[in-house]
């Protein structure tokens, strides 16, 4: 549904999909080292504290997570370039804006809500929200400064 009402936004013939395509491998790229910042080698060792709780103990197996962790990124920051294509938000504060408030509705109070049930340290409950905060606003301003 979304992608249709993306296609029959009134600019739709003037969108200008290189930009946009751009826009998304940028941040999407970008994104992902964040990730691997923010969700991963920063607190590696916080990690540990309860082994049991990760899918693949010890790393062994984890090739197929890795590589999905480093695909869906792109997904996450080519639907946000294709809503504010949408929404025609190219302006700093426009997209930074929709950043704030995606993230406020679902990346940090799912956050918060699996921290209280699932063993993760505070540390690791704000790393993780704090990369998905990062991963927004990065797209934000790959369509700011590519699409602006």
């Amino acid at each position: 549904m979304l992608l249709r009402w993306v296609r029959v936004a009134p600019y739709d013939n003037d969108m200008p999909w290189g930009r946009i395509a751009l826009a998304v491998l940028a941040s999407g790229f970008v994104s992902s080292l964040t990730d691997w910042l923010f969700m991963g080698d920063w607190l590696y060792k916080r990690y540990d504290r309860h082994p049991e709780i990760w899918r693949y103990p010890g790393g062994q197996g984890e090739n197929r997570a890795i590589l999905w962790s480093s695909v869906l990124p792109f997904l996450t920051c080519g639907v946000f370039v294709l809503v504010c294509g949408g929404l025609h938000l190219a302006s700093y504060r426009g997209t930074l804006d929709l950043a704030l408030a995606i993230w406020l509705i679902g990346p940090l109070p799912l956050t918060i809500v699996n921290s209280l049930w699932i063993k993760l340290s505070p540390a690791i409950a704000t790393s993780h929200a704090l990369g998905w905060l990062i991963k927004l606003a990065l797209a934000a301003l790959a369509v700011a400064l590519i699409l602006g």
